[in-house]
């Protein structure tokens, strides 16, 4: 009996919270952030992310969320009996948001101004596998308390095939503000 016991103890031992206390939760850094500041962004520095495949539910899924049910995303037989391409798109707006969220990160130093030069290559289609490829472009004071960075995102379609591409501006924290305000750009 005594060695059923010990057995039990040991379970419960495994089972036992490593982390019980909701307080020293925020001690714990979070998983895919990044916490850099202006002075931390290197121009020229690339990043690729892990691949994913689009599924036809989750494009489906998609175009029912935006409303979009342009023959050419949500009508496989109009794509393979009269559409260009003989097989259906994912849409490009879900392109985009698939290509940079491959990408997101949770830096709360930084701000979305927008986008540029958004551009939809080539097509993608349901069950193509993509990943997305990050360049820090330029960075430049721009306000009292942040600067403004660009990056480029180039989705590719697996084997390599450059399907998206855009630019991010960004601005972002500076850590010593005053190193930069002789050179913030006018108003």
């Amino acid at each position: 009996m005594r060695h059923a016991e010990s057995r039990n103890e040991k379970r419960r031992a495994l089972l036992k919270n490593p982390n019980p206390d909701p307080v020293k939760h925020k001690e714990i850094s979070i998983w895919n952030a990044e916490d850099w500041l202006y002075e931390d962004f290197e121009v020229g520095k690339r990043a690729r992310s892990i691949r994913r495949t689009i599924s036809e539910g989750e494009s489906m899924l998609f175009n029912a969320i935006v409303l979009d049910m342009h023959p050419y995303v949500a009508d496989d037989v109009f794509a393979k009996e009269e559409g260009v391409f003989k097989k259906r798109l994912v849409a490009g707006a879900m392109v985009f948001s698939l290509g940079l969220g491959l990408m997101a990160h949770n830096n709360i130093h930084t701000f979305s101004y927008g986008y540029d030069k958004l551009r939809f290559i080539k097509p993608v289609f349901v069950g193509d596998t993509i990943y997305t490829i990050r360049t820090q472009l330029d960075k430049w004071p721009k306000y009292a308390e942040m600067g403004m960075v660009k990056v480029s995102y180039e989705v590719f379609k697996v084997p390599g095939d450059l399907v998206l591409y855009c630019e991010h501006l960004q601005t972002v924290q500076y850590r010593d503000a005053s190193k930069f305000q002789e050179h913030l750009q006018p108003k």
